[in-house]
């Protein structure tokens, strides 16, 4: 089975319904299919309670978001050894080098995002939405 990484963007996408939310909605639906099996960094999950935080005060709501996307994804967890090598990236977003060594420490298979001009010296495969549901269509 393959293995992605969702950015918090693709995540974003779907909340706020923001341009091309279909197609954050199909992969995180793959997912929830167990077509792939999905991953996102455990930092991402505290930005997005901040990020769910301004959007609305609704704080039962917002429990119930983050519940279903720790229940639908894995979790990779942060620690000091992924922390220091994200420091001695050559990617120069620390955040974004951040999952990238993450992705390394688990073998993930892509990395889904629509930031990938900041993934670019990644040895992960970085995909676009489109990309990767254009590329798991074909398998």
């Amino acid at each position: 089975m393959k293995t992605i990484l969702i950015d918090l963007n693709i995540i974003l996408d779907y909340l706020q319904e923001r341009e091309g939310y279909e197609k954050a909605l199909d992969i995180i639906v793959q997912c929830w299919r167990k077509k792939v099996k999905g991953y996102v960094c455990a930092h991402e999950i505290t930005t997005l309670s901040y990020f769910l935080t301004k959007m609305s005060k609704n704080r039962d709501k917002n429990i119930k978001i983050i519940s279903t996307i720790l229940e639908l994804f894995e979790i990779i967890e942060i620690n000091k050894p992924i922390l220091k090598k994200a420091l001695l990236s050559n990617i120069g977003d620390y955040e974004d080098a951040v999952i990238v060594e993450s992705a390394k420490e688990k073998r993930i298979d892509y990395i889904i995002t629509k930031n990938t001009k900041d993934f670019k010296n990644s040895q992960i495969k970085i995909l676009m939405p489109e990309e990767y549901l254009a590329t798991i269509l074909s398998l």
